[in-house]
């Protein structure tokens, strides 16, 4: 196994072993969620740590299946260093758009890897935007096609707000990732224009219904 598998083994292990202590234990969970609240009164390592607990098994391994079929691709392009900062990057950007989001809801509290993997999503189709997938390992599907769908659900998740799954963070986590990537890759925006601009069309839309109070 070369040192590019092990990062990425890495990050996914350290998401099953932190979401499985939060599983069973209550305690620890709600220490390391995120939470408004507690964020705002100088809790700040929760904008981090509620990127490595999920809500339930489900959630875990779907997180945890898209990143480890679209981080290689970023890795392949562009190297370690970058799928971490992009990986990273993403999480934290999904953290402070829920925090911009919900400033003032002070009890609310969401949990996943969702920004930063929505955020290699992202990176891995700008970069490789002819990449297909297998939905269910069968029916194929453009990965562009499966990164909006992934957001438009994200918009109805926020505005239904009957989980704790961080769906404000997908969108925060998509901007990180295809901010980072158009920064250490400019040429993909003549490269790629076609997937530049529709890779954008979520994340306009989301702005957009939030101006209008829609969410």
């Amino acid at each position: 196994m070369n040192t590019v598998n092990v990062i990425l083994v890495g990050i996914i292990v350290a998401n099953a072993l932190i979401s499985y202590k939060g599983f069973n234990d209550l305690a620890f969970f709600r220490k390391y969620e995120f939470h408004v609240g507690s964020i705002r009164s100088g809790e700040q390592i929760r904008m981090i740590s509620s990127g490595f607990l999920h809500a339930d098994m489900m959630h875990l391994i779907f997180n945890m299946l898209t990143l480890w079929f679209f981080a290689p691709v970023v890795i392949g392009w562009m190297g370690t260093i970058s799928f971490v900062l992009i990986y990273f990057g993403s999480l934290i950007f999904g953290s402070l758009l829920t925090m911009l989001f919900h400033k003032n809801d002070y009890s609310y509290r969401a949990v996943g890897a969702s920004g930063a993997v929505t955020g290699v999503l992202y990176s891995a189709i700008l970069l490789q935007p002819d990449m297909m997938l297998g939905i269910f390992f069968i029916i194929p599907m453009p990965a562009y096609l499966f990164g909006i769908l992934y957001l438009l659900y994200s918009i109805y998740g926020m505005k239904a707000k009957n989980d704790n799954i961080g769906h404000t963070a997908h969108f925060g986590g998509a901007i990180g990732g295809y901010l980072i990537t158009l920064v250490k890759e400019p040429s993909l925006i003549v490269d790629h224009s076609l997937m530049v601009i529709l890779l954008a069309i979520p994340i306009l839309i989301l702005f957009v219904m939030a101006k209008l109070g829609k969410l």
